[in-house]
C-alpha cells in the first residue's frame, strides 16, 4: 500500500527555499511509491487558537473556530508521515507554520492524539549562514519538542541557508539529501 505523505509549505513564498526543499521531498517521495499531498498555509484561511478550551470538552469534535484547518484535520490524521517546510523567521518557525501547529492542540492532546508514534519531519530554511545566528537551532528544538510531546517520531530533519528565493538550489549536497529524504519517507 503506498504511503500517503502530507507537506505542509509554512512560508509565504510559494517558490521560496523552504518549499524548494520541499518540492524535493516530494519528488524523492513520489518516486518512492509514496502519495504525496502538498498545502500551501499561506493561502489558506487559519486563525490562531483562541484557547477557548472547547476543543478538549469530552464530546468536542474538534475545534470551534470554523476555518481551513478542518480541511486539514482530516489529512493530518490519515498521512501516514508529515513533512513541515517552513522559513525562520525571527529566530523560529514562520508565524504561518506556528499558527498551524497551535492548531494541533485540538487533535494532539491526550485520549485525541492523532499524532503518536507517527513520523514527522521538519524542512527550514533561514538568511543567516550560522544556524544559531539565525535561530534555527530555536525552530529545531521547537520541533524536537513538539515530537516528544505528541510522542511522534522524528523522521527527518533538513535545514540550510539561503537568502532569495531559490538560492538554496544551490546546495546540491543538501538538494540531495531532501530527495533522499522523500525516497526514505516513501519507504518508511
Amino acid at each position: 500500500m503506498k504511503k500517503k505523505i502530507m507537506i505542509v509549505l509554512g512560508s509565504p513564498r510559494r517558490k521560496g527555499n523552504s518549499a524548494k526543499l520541499a518540492e524535493l521531498v516530494a519528488k524523492g517521495a513520489k518516486e518512492g511509491g509514496a502519495r504525496v499531498e502538498t498545502f500551501y498555509l499561506n493561502g489558506m484561511n487559519i486563525k490562531p487558537c483562541q484557547a477557548c478550551m472547547k476543543c478538549q470538552r469530552e464530546n468536542a469534535g474538534g475545534c470551534a473556530i470554523q476555518d481551513d484547518m478542518h480541511k486539514l484535520y482530516p489529512k493530518l490524521k490519515e498521512a501516514d508521515v508529515i513533512v513541515i517546510a517552513s522559513p525562520v523567521y525571527w529566530f523560529n518557525l514562520s508565524a504561518q507554520t506556528k499558527t498551524f501547529i497551535d492548531r494541533w492542540f485540538a487533535v494532539g492532546v491526550e485520549a485525541k492524539n492523532i499524532f503518536k508514534g507517527k513520523p514527522l519531519a521538519i524542512l527550514l530554511s533561514y538568511g543567516d549562514t550560522d544556524p544559531f545566528g539565525s535561530g534555527a537551532v530555536n525552530a529545531i528544538r521547537s520541533f524536537q519538542d513538539i515530537c516528544r510531546y505528541l510522542g511522534a517520531e522524528i523522521a527527518g530533519m533538513l535545514y540550510g541557508s539561503a537568502m532569495e528565493p531559490g538560492d538554496i538550489a544551490g546546495n546540491k549536497p543538501l538538494m540531495k539529501e531532501a530527495y533522499q529524504l522523500g525516497r526514505a519517507l516513501a519507504g518508511s
